[in-house]
């Protein structure tokens, strides 16, 4: 299937910011005095935040403290944004998908001034990427499929693909009845990638880069996405 229609993900994807959101979000649950490992939250980074609090620490702590832990996150990813890269070949990846002729959207769980903060790391973001859609455009997050589908808008869902590095990002492909090609950029593994459901599965943005220079198309393999 040649793809007309690229929806890429921000974090772990685009930019190297996954461990520092999960360093902020330990911090936050610290500083109300819930203790959640570290090895624990990053597994659910790319998890739409009203969702990770519940997975991390359960109803209890979400119903008592949810609000709160989500205003401190930013407030402790604001101190570690210094440490924030873009992803090797993050710039190279827009310019190959612009240069196929492909509608590019961004799809961000994020907020909208975290998203602009976060892109504005990417080079040639602002001219490669075709629209933006945040978590503030969506009702439910990641790894509901709401934020994709409006990414998709009236673009043919059978020739769109999703670029992404977690499993929530798999998952939300699927629900929004789409395929997702991965990165190894978030931390995830290939194989739990490909048992979520990836259809391929890249080591970073560069490798997939490569990839579209040399073949001149973004191809991936036929099949049912919702199997």
């Amino acid at each position: 299937m040649t793809v007309s229609t690229a929806i890429l993900d921000l974090d772990g994807t685009l930019v190297d910011s996954v461990y520092a959101h999960t360093l902020a979000w330990r911090a936050a649950f610290r500083d109300v005095g819930v203790d959640v490992p570290a090895y624990r939250l990053h597994r659910l980074i790319g998890m739409g935040g009203d969702r990770l609090v519940t997975e991390a620490a359960g109803e209890r702590v979400e119903d008592a403290l949810g609000d709160e832990l989500r205003a401190r996150h930013p407030e402790h990813l604001d101190h570690l944004f210094q440490h924030v890269t873009a992803v090797d070949g993050a710039g190279e990846l827009l310019q190959a998908l612009h240069d196929l002729g492909l509608h590019v959207v961004l799809a961000s769980s994020g907020d909208a001034e975290l998203t602009r903060r976060l892109l504005g790391l990417v080079e040639g973001s602002d001219a490669l990427l075709d629209e933006v859609v945040t978590g503030s455009d969506a009702s439910r997050s990641k790894p509901d499929g709401e934020l994709l589908t409006r990414a998709l808008g009236d673009h043919d869902r059978d020739t769109a693909v999703v670029i992404g590095d977690a499993v929530w990002d798999v998952h939300a492909a699927r629900d929004a009845g789409l395929r997702c090609v991965s990165v190894l950029t978030g931390g995830f593994s290939r194989a739990e990638l490909y048992d979520a459901g990836a259809v391929d599965v890249l080591a970073t943005a560069r490798s997939l880069a490569e990839r579209l220079r040399d073949s001149g198309s973004l191809l991936i393999p036929d099949g049912d996405s919702e199997e």
